[in-house]
């Protein structure tokens, strides 16, 4: 039975994966992650479509790899990241850096080098435009400018990096500075970049097209590229909505449409999604190791041998992950979107895993507080799946709190193999780096 009635994940071969290797770990499926690409690249547009992947997403070299193989160029957020992506066998002319670091001595060097290689660069400061201009205007390198807009949207408040709690991008009240100078040392901006907020409201999201192909008219003539960003919604639980990227796409070419009749300039649209990629396309595979509960006006918990270490999404913006209860031998004993079996009020459970931490829980609200959930009664040794992983887990975690090793990931693929894309660390890895008193 599959998990989540999309995808390939079934309980059969949780039961084989898990026979593979140990809990916890995160599986991830192939078919998933293919078919969002595909609707990406099928987004309608007017002039012509760029897509890139936000590798902070999921940086898995396999996962790269793949999303690169189907069409995607990469967007990285540190300079590190784009070495990561070039030694997964990425061509630096298929990557743009996007990132907060203003990059000095041997990194500085590395940085002009790969720029000198293909390496787009996206502008966020005025510091970094003035750290690049005289390397890029001496090569005629054009460039790539983020726009801080003032106005954003996000899952949560954290998540928002539109407005003036956030400083992603050059602020418009800046934009007339980072020209003049431009201008004065032969710069051209040949793309133009905003990205409001990752998860926030389609609405929002669809309005922010309006107001960067303003900005564009008024401050970019050379721009040929207008990068609307990322930040799709995705549900990843069963009473949520996802973005309906069709419909954005429909609007953004329209839009395109009429800035070309009225300004004459057919301007290629480029998106830069990692959630709606590959977050629902990733499950945490985790064994029931304990059960304890609080009393009569408490709670029935289950502790997990994975939780905020592998999944620190509830803890930080009270994120919701569907839950998947399955027996040790493979039979689904409870699914996030067919509950009607259960008792919404006896079978009320909250699952936590074994850091030292009150805030280990993988059902939290925006203040931390624990809330219980609706699932089936599992035997110690049995399974909870959490799914919606595959976006800001593996990658964002703090893997090593409490000397937990990081958890092995395994990729699903279309063929119905299942292949290790990273092994279990190990204690040995965890403190090679360590000295000595």
């Amino acid at each position: 039975m599959l998990l989540s009635g999309h995808g390939m994940v079934s309980d059969e071969i949780i039961r084989d994966a898990a026979q593979q290797v140990h809990t916890p770990f995160y599986l991830y499926d192939e078919s998933i992650i293919a078919d969002k690409c595909r609707q990406v690249l099928n987004m309608p547009n007017a002039f012509g479509l760029r897509v890139g992947y936000a590798m902070k997403a999921n940086s898995n070299k396999a996962i790269l790899q793949l999303i690169h193989q189907l069409g995607f160029y990469i967007d990285a957020s540190s300079l590190n990241e784009v070495k990561r992506a070039y030694l997964a066998g990425i061509p630096l002319s298929h990557i743009m850096l996007t990132t907060q670091e203003a990059p000095l001595g041997e990194d500085r060097k590395q940085l002009e080098n790969f720029i000198s290689k293909g390496l787009k660069y996206n502008v966020c400061s005025l510091l970094q435009l003035q750290l690049i201009a005289d390397f890029a205007a001496q090569r005629q390198i054009p460039l790539s400018i983020r726009v801080h807009p003032g106005v954003g949207a996000g899952e949560s408040p954290s998540r928002n990096t539109g407005d003036h709690y956030s400083c992603f991008g050059i602020h418009l009240t800046d934009i007339d500075k980072a020209l003049f100078f431009a201008a004065e040392k032969g710069l051209k901006f040949t793309m133009v970049h905003t990205h409001i907020g990752s998860g926030g409201d389609p609405l929002e999201w669809r309005d922010n097209i309006d107001r960067e192909l303003g900005f564009v008219h008024k401050y970019f003539p050379d721009a040929t590229t207008v990068n609307l960003g990322g930040g799709f919604k995705e549900a990843r639980m069963p009473d949520e909505t996802a973005s309906d990227i069709n419909d954005l796409g429909l609007y953004a070419q329209d839009r395109f449409k009429k800035f070309d009749q009225k300004n004459g300039r057919k301007l290629v649209m480029a998106v830069e999604p990692g959630t709606y990629l590959v977050a629902n396309s990733g499950y945490l595979v985790c064994t029931v190791l304990d059960k304890k509960q609080t009393g009569p006006t408490g709670f029935e918990f289950l502790v997990l041998d994975g939780g905020m270490e592998s999944n620190a999404r509830p803890l930080f913006y009270g994120s919701r992950h569907p839950f998947y209860v399955v027996s040790r031998t493979g039979e689904l004993l409870s699914s996030e979107y067919n509950l009607q079996s259960l008792d919404s009020e006896n079978d009320q459970r909250v699952v936590v895993g074994r850091c030292c931490e009150s805030g280990d829980s993988q059902s939290l609200d925006r203040e931390g507080n624990i809330i219980p959930r609706v699932m089936a009664n599992p035997e110690i040794g049995d399974y909870v799946i959490i799914g919606g992983v595959g976006a800001y887990c593996s990658a964002m975690s703090p893997h090593n709190y409490n000397s937990y090793i990081q958890s092995p990931e395994l990729l699903l693929r279309q063929d119905g193999a299942i292949q290790m894309i990273r092994k279990p660390q190990t204690l040995e890895q965890m403190v090679i780096n360590e000295l000595p008193l």
